[in-house]
């Protein structure tokens, strides 16, 4: 079971399904506005988007079988556990059900056309890993862009669809919100690329892929990093100060202080310092970490702003 749970990277699973259910239930559910989705329905979203990840998971591990031997051999799954045949099975199975309950979820808010988005995610998930992976960057982006655009999906299935020229602004507010924290999450997604790639060069390098640190260079690639990694401090110092010092939203500051801008500073002064594969493991997990308080601060602005009020 645990070589399965592996397979699909159960870790990033948990941590994209906790990024809906709370900007679900501890932020959209506790404004007074309408959604579209009954919690049925919203549940079968999140299904949707984790069948597909899982999908994406399964057919990336079969591609880079050969570099995970060399850079990964402990995490290797496909070729040692689970036979390349039987990862071809779940990845159509996982596929398949997430878009067919796209394909549903998009004819329930009336708007067939989404269903579109769900097999855009399958195809570039699957021409990431089959070609588009030894691509410099393009690769790095598309993950990045995919894990950003599943927080989307929320506003486009449970807000647009109740959006109407009454309350247009309002809804518009909050769909601003979803978009501010996708591209958090997508600057945050990127740098987790960025510094696996640098992992992975040795392993990278040998098997002839052109990632970053391959094409540039081991020291390079993390001044590359270090120089990226300012940009979300930068932001999220900027947002904590006008959205909510400025609005004496204190604990909710304070949150972001400890919980999101230390972290970010950590992991600046890491990358730096950082040599061994072991070093940039925990910086993904500090990373992965930042993403998880940030997606937990909605819950926490908006128990905030309610007792503020």
């Amino acid at each position: 079971m645990i070589n399965y749970l592996k397979l699909i990277r159960y870790r990033h699973l948990l941590l994209l399904a906790f990024m809906q259910l709370i900007f679900r239930y501890g932020f959209l559910k506790l404004q007074n506005i309408p959604l579209a989705l009954a919690d049925w329905q919203y549940i079968l979203l999140v299904f949707s988007t984790l069948f597909l990840a899982a999908g994406g998971s399964i057919i990336n591990a079969i591609f880079q079988q050969d570099s995970d031997s060399e850079n990964k051999p402990d995490c290797q799954v496909v070729g040692k556990f689970i036979s390349e045949n039987t990862a071809y099975n779940l990845y159509a199975a996982f596929t398949f059900t997430g878009v067919s309950i796209g394909f549903y979820l998009s004819n329930v808010i009336q708007k067939s056309n989404f269903a579109i988005l769900f097999i855009l995610i399958a195809s570039t998930l699957y021409f990431y890993a089959s070609s588009m992976k030894n691509s410099i960057l393009i690769g790095n982006i598309i993950v990045a862009f995919t894990t950003s655009i599943y927080l989307l999906l929320i506003g486009l299935f449970d807000l647009l669809p109740t959006t109407f020229e009454a309350n247009q602004t309002v809804m518009g507010i909050h769909f601003s919100i979803l978009f501010d924290y996708a591209v958090f999450t997508f600057i945050i997604a990127f740098l987790i690329e960025l510094v696996s790639d640098i992992e992975n060069t040795k392993g990278d390098t040998s098997q002839g892929l052109s990632t970053l640190a391959v094409v540039i260079g081991f020291s390079k690639a993390k001044n590359t990093v270090l120089t990226l990694s300012l940009i979300p401090i930068l932001c999220v110092v900027y947002y904590l100060k006008v959205y909510l010092f400025d609005a004496k939203l204190l604990y909710s500051f304070i949150y972001g202080l400890i919980f999101i801008v230390t972290p970010l500073i950590y992991f600046s002064i890491k990358i730096f310092k950082a040599n061994e594969p072991k070093e940039f493991r925990h910086l993904n997990i500090i990373l992965k970490c930042i993403l998880f308080f940030a997606y937990l601060s909605i819950f926490v602005i908006s128990l905030n702003i309610q007792n503020h009020a």
